[in-house]
């Protein structure tokens, strides 16, 4: 052995993986720092300058609530859209964040409240734009709290320009929205049953109510049949003959209907309900067409209370035993009770004279809203209480009204809770007190029922009933006055709002498609949209109505009002003077000043105009809105409404709506369960990365799964796509930056960009796709198994040990540039902290892996032939490779270097594949045979490999104590008697340049 030999360490004549960047990622420690640089480098700023000049890409922001830390929610949805923002930036498009804020309503409205009353304050003391303006700094603290929670998880966006609806511009923009609104005569103020929150004294939308188990008292309630009665509405009676008379020609049938009627005079229609509170109300029972009613008589009672032997009652004939169970009755049938009867009957009110009230006429109406699923068969219609029973009442008004029966629908609970002088008899009474506790109302509506033998049975049941999802309160549903916008006036240009909404729903983009459906089946059914609220906090409705509640339509005090909420903020209409100085020279015209507020769903519905019209780094329409598939009935429900008022289309093009995070077990978080998991927790203990690498696995269309576990899985798949890049920034440490032409490369490399074309285009549409976990599992499945498993342990041998000069050494070094440059881009939307980490790394000079883009795929390299050859040796190399595991796991052998086994093919396609391959290398072996035939019986196959079988041997040789190789050519030079020849020659080359 020589000298040079003798004094040589062999390790390090290898070219090794050298990198600074760590193995264990210490992401908590290492984001804040990169936060910190991004924002001291005003990254977003740059992102801007660099795509000056391209086609503008926008993701309109769903304004989040500014009342409280950001949740796991939160974090789901800001992870999506910043992948979605950065994804289209790094692919040629001009993609700006533009982060919003909802700071109006009853949320925040509601928190300050609470602190007044911890004070002993009294909110009704302190004048109105005083509390506005704690209302507001309320929501700015949260607005910079939350702010910095989603910079945190890597938003990047314009954070110092956020929007906000409390600005005085957007306050402005949303008033003229609704005067826009008023001007084409789709405002009116009408009375209709809303959802009401006693509570919170203010109407609910839709959006605002989530429904939760309640106990309801139940009752069943007789209304005595009166239709010959002369003392209750006779003249309403001989109007309804009369009325019959005009508009039909009767049948002999119809006649004999007619006569049936007295037989079932003195007998009751029976009607349950769960709300005995809306009894008062009570103006007509609903029937059904479609369901069989009978008469029957009582003949025996066990209650002291309810129905009496000789009773007759009318129930439907499905529900007539259950009704007598509930009653702890026996009925016995009379006679059927058919449909036309039923239309000509008349009852009395089961309260007929209580304090001086009820003398009206109740009749029966046939309503496409009755079932016999449970009940009696018949539905107490208070068309104050209830959307179906009112829309059953006003749709036969005009019939009712030439009947000779008055229409009117009364107030019967004012917004406290309590009854009016139009429940007589029960004045006082409360339905639900200020903490959401039920009042007296429905014992004392029990008791006089009861009194006035009307009550037919009596119970409890549990069921899902609406609340309030901020105080977390039952809600009712009242009569009250309210603004609203028309679903279904024709407009001028022959459209209504909902017909103008469905279009707009069948040309939007859904992501996933089922909520095209289920959007269009909430505007197919849903009422007039309810636009006032009666807090303080907010956007006020501002328009002036004169006695009639016609809208004052005057351009010049429009014009007024939005110069000033512009300047000074809506605070402007509740400031002293506010109405002669928006009216001017009207002020004398008797012109009431409304005082209600927008419903804040108005608000976020508008933020499109202040947004993406009015700032000129954005455009209208949006390309995309995402949020929770809630929103359905939310923000994307709002903002399609307001728009097509105002415009006529949808403000996106795309709607793409994502799930909500369950727990390990699929369980609703809850802090009283204790199953919450915080995103700053998992972003203190794991990091912001492993967070958004959860999102970007998951089926986010669907509802998702979050816990410790998890969490755990996804630090685990983080760790080996760490290693991945860790190990390609090590070895690129010896990458002198030589470009190899395609057709020089050898095969394998020819492969590995075929499967980087591949992956380009799956990467580019699934990002266009917003399949993001298609992307990931690609991508981790490309690092883990084809470059971990594979590629890399196959060229780790050349990429080592090979001389400077060689191909094979330069051609991978070539790729795995490639490689990295490809997917540490494609993964930096998902994953911005460690690809900026790697990048810099890599690249010392760059300013951002982020102001980077997709880099852009040769089509020479998309090579199907190279792929498909590749195929079968891969399928011949899993048969090797199961052969020496098993070699190893028996410890016949501690490394496949060890190994040179015979490879039996028998095969043709086969066998033509490994021709002129280093199958040896492949392999990963010192040697390798390869033979055509069946092989010996004892030989390794799989089942799922036919016509391949692997004779695992021992290779013949030494072992070089370089490359570990055990080859029979060590010491044939003298000069490095203890390596193989192609060390040697290394060695050679390196001592000629100076590196030894």
């Amino acid at each position: 052995m020589t000298d040079t030999a003798e004094k040589l360490d062999y390790s390090k004549t290898l070219y090794l993986p050298e990198t600074d960047f760590p193995m264990r990622a210490g992401l908590p420690q290492k984001e804040p720092e990169l936060v910190a640089r991004w924002q001291q480098m005003d990254l977003y700023k740059q992102l801007r300058a660099s795509a000056a000049g391209r086609t503008k890409f926008v993701l309109h922001d769903g304004p989040p609530y500014a009342n409280g830390n950001i949740h796991i929610g939160h974090a789901l949805n800001k992870i999506l859209k910043d992948v979605i923002t950065r994804s289209f930036q790094m692919r040629g498009y001009d993609s700006n964040y533009v982060p919003g804020w909802d700071c109006h309503g009853l949320p925040i409205e509601w928190k300050i409240e609470e602190a007044y009353r911890a004070k002993g304050k009294n909110k009704d003391e302190v004048p109105i734009n005083e509390f506005r303006r704690e209302c507001r700094e309320f929501a700015a603290g949260w607005i910079k709290v939350q702010g910095e929670e989603f910079k945190r998880l890597g938003i990047v966006g314009d954070f110092e320009n956020p929007y906000r609806t409390m600005n005085f511009h957007a306050e402005s923009r949303i008033a003229g929205e609704l005067l826009k609104i008023a001007k084409s005569g789709q405002l009116y103020r009408g009375s209709k049953p809303i959802m009401w929150s006693v509570v919170e004294r203010t109407a609910l939308a839709e959006a605002e109510v989530e429904y939760h188990d309640y106990e309801s008292d139940t009752i069943w309630v007789k209304f005595p049949v009166v239709v010959f009665d002369k003392e209750v509405e006779q003249s309403a009676i001989e109007n309804y003959f009369i009325f019959e008379q005009a508009n039909s020609d009767l049948t002999d049938a119809e006649r004999e209907s007619r006569e049936a009627l007295s037989s079932v005079e003195g007998a009751s229609v029976v009607i349950w309900t769960t709300t005995p509170w809306t009894i008062p109300g009570n103006r007509a029972i609903s029937f059904s067409d479609g369901i069989e009613y009978g008469l029957y008589e009582v003949t025996s009672t066990t209650n002291d209370y309810g129905p009496r032997v000789g009773e007759r009652l009318i129930l439907a004939e499905r529900l007539q035993a259950d009704c007598a169970q509930k009653a702890k009755i026996e009925l016995k049938p009379v006679r059927k009770v058919f449909a036309k009867e039923l239309s000509k009957l008349i009852c009395a009110h089961p309260f007929k004279g209580l304090g001086g009230g009820y003398d009206f006429a109740v009749p029966l109406l046939a309503g496409d809203h009755v079932t016999d699923d449970a009940g009696t068969g018949f539905v107490h219609t208070a068309p104050g209480h209830g959307r179906e029973d009112f829309d059953a009442w006003t749709s036969v008004a005009r019939e009712l009204e030439a009947r000779g029966i008055s229409s009117k629908i009364p107030f019967t609970v004012d917004d406290g809770g309590f009854y009016t002088a139009d429940a007589p008899g029960f004045e006082g009474a409360r339905v639900m007190d200020d903490n959401g506790k039920k009042g007296d109302a429905n014992d004392r509506v029990i008791k006089a029922l009861i009194e006035r033998n009307a009550l037919f049975a009596r119970g409890r049941m549990k069921h899902q009933y609406p609340h309030s999802w901020r105080s977390k309160k039952p809600i009712i549903f009242r009569n009250t006055p309210q603004w609203f916008v028309y679903m279904d006036k024709d407009l001028a240009d022959g459209t209504t709002l909902r017909s103008r909404a469905l279009k707009a729903i069948d040309d939007t983009r859904f992501v996933p498609a089922a909520g095209q459906n289920r959007l269009r089946a909430m505007i197919e059914q849903r009422p007039d949209w309810v636009l006032s609220r009666q807090r303080a906090w907010g956007v006020p409705i501002c328009v002036f109505v004169d006695e009639q509640g016609e809208i004052l339509q005057d351009e010049a005090v429009n014009q007024r009002i939005l110069e000033a909420f512009d300047l000074e903020g809506a605070d402007a209409w509740f400031a002293e003077g506010a109405r002669e100085r928006f009216l001017g020279s009207r002020a004398n015209e008797g012109w009431t000043q409304v005082r209600d507020i927008l419903d804040v769903w108005f608000d976020s519905g508008s933020t499109h105009t202040f947004t993406l019209e009015d700032r000129p780094d954005l455009k209208w329409p949006a390309d995309v809105y995402l949020e929770g598939s809630d929103q359905h009935r939310g923000w994307f429900h709002s903002s399609l409404l307001e728009s097509a008022a105002t415009r006529g289309r949808a403000p996106y093009d795309t709607v793409v709506t994502h799930g909500f995070t369950m727990d390990e077990k699929g369980q609703k978080m809850s802090k009283s369960l204790g199953n919450v998991v915080a995103p700053q927790d998992v972003m203190k203990d794991a990091g912001a990365d492993i967070l958004r690498l959860w999102v970007m696995t998951t089926d986010y269309w669907e509802d998702q799964r979050l816990g410790k576990t998890i969490i755990q899985t996804n630090v685990d798949a983080y760790r080996k796509l760490r290693n991945t890049i860790r190990w390609m920034l090590g070895t690129l440490a010896h990458d002198e930056g030589e470009e190899i032409a395609y057709s020089d490369l050898p095969e394998l490399e020819k492969l590995m960009l075929h499967r980087l074309a591949e992956l380009d285009k799956l990467v580019r549409e699934g990002y266009d796709a917003f399949e993001f976990k298609k992307i990931a599992r690609a991508l981790i499945d490309f690092s883990n198994i084809e470059l971990s498993a594979f590629y890399f342990d196959i060229r780790k041998d050349a990429l080592y040990c090979d001389a400077p000069s060689s191909l094979r050494r330069r051609a991978a070094l070539a790729v795995i540039r490639k490689i990295f440059d490809c997917t540490v881009t494609w993964l930096a939307p998902m994953l911005p902290f460690t690809t900026e980490e790697s990048w810099l790394s890599r690249n010392p000079n760059a300013v951002s892996i982020h102001l980077e883009q997709f880099p852009t795929v040769p089509t020479e390299w998309k090579n199907e032939a190279v792929a498909e050859k590749w195929a079968r040796i891969r399928k011949v190399r899993s048969v090797v490779t199961g052969a020496l595991e098993i070699e190893r796991k028996d410890k016949r052998i501690g490394s496949s270097l060890e190994a040179a086994p015979v490879v039996y093919v028998n095969d043709p396609e086969l066998m033509k594949a490994l021709e002129g391959q280093d199958f040896e290398e492949t392999c990963i072996t010192s040697d390798i045979a390869i033979v055509v035939g069946e092989g010996p019986e004892s030989a390794f196959r799989l089942p799922e490999v036919q016509g391949v079988a692997v004779d695992p041997k021992l290779a013949e040789g030494t072992k070089c104590a370089r490359s570990w190789r055990v080859t029979t050519d060590v010491g044939s030079d003298p000069a490095y008697p203890d390596v193989s020849a192609r060390d040697a020659a290394a060695l050679r080359e390196l001592a000629s340049l100076g590196r030894l």
